[in-house]
């Protein structure tokens, strides 16, 4: 059994990866700024689940290391929660910037900054980071999608320096750039597209991964696509 954070658990990928995790027996706090889907997250995956209301662009150190402090220590984190800017290029305003890279990047890289010594402690911890194709270097890309690919394409960059600088620390971290799942997400990006990929399906992949994958990886960024878009 493992310590497991999953970040933007409310919904979506995030929702059926934790609900997995919560189901194969592994202590999941699932964290997320919509209250109310964790509550019916919590209600589908049962105890072994528990959950906080955590905004990444306002994170509560304080309130989020009395979660985890009970926990002792963490062995997965997966930063999950993501935020679609949509917009023309040069429509992009600093408000938005601000919030993409708040959420696509500072938020997920300040709770590793949080949570480092409960990582650890584990002795074999592993970050997942989960991007996007994207972010992903030499990947199709789409008008109107340049802002939340570029802060995708941050959290990439700082997986493969983090997993150098925390290797010592016996804390991996890998990065998986999704492609096209069929998600509320997606339909935003790409109204009326039919993903070839469940969300359940990838939160079976996403579950696996984060368990297993820092055995055979260590600061990689892997394309985990079947289509763009």
């Amino acid at each position: 059994m493992k310590n497991i954070i999953i970040t933007g658990a409310s919904r979506g990928i995030g929702f059926d990866t934790a609900v997995i995790l919560a189901r194969q027996g592994h202590r999941v706090l699932a964290l997320s700024r919509n209250e109310e889907g964790l509550r019916a997250l919590k209600k589908e995956a049962g105890e072994q689940l528990d959950f906080m209301a955590f905004d990444l662009l306002k994170p509560d150190a304080g309130a989020l290391l009395e979660k985890v402090r009970p926990m002792e220590q963490v062995d997965v984190l997966i930063n999950n929660a993501g935020y679609l800017l949509k917009k023309p290029f040069e429509e992009i305003t600093n408000t938005d910037w601000s919030r993409a890279f708040g959420v696509n990047f500072f938020g997920p890289a300040h709770l590793m900054q949080i949570l480092r010594p409960f990582l650890e402690k584990s002795g074999e911890a592993h970050i997942l980071n989960i991007g996007s194709m994207g972010g992903y270097q030499g990947s199709a890309k789409f008008p109107g999608l340049s802002g939340y690919s570029a802060s995708k394409a941050a959290i990439s960059n700082l997986t493969e320096c983090l997993a150098e600088e925390w290797k010592e620390k016996k804390v991996a971290c890998n990065c998986l750039c999704l492609g096209a799942v069929q998600t509320e997400m997606l339909a935003e990006a790409f109204p009326g597209l039919q993903a070839p990929v469940s969300s359940e399906k990838m939160g079976e992949f996403l579950a696996y991964f984060a368990t297993s994958g820092h055995r055979f990886f260590n600061g990689k960024v892997l394309p985990v696509s079947v289509s763009t878009p």
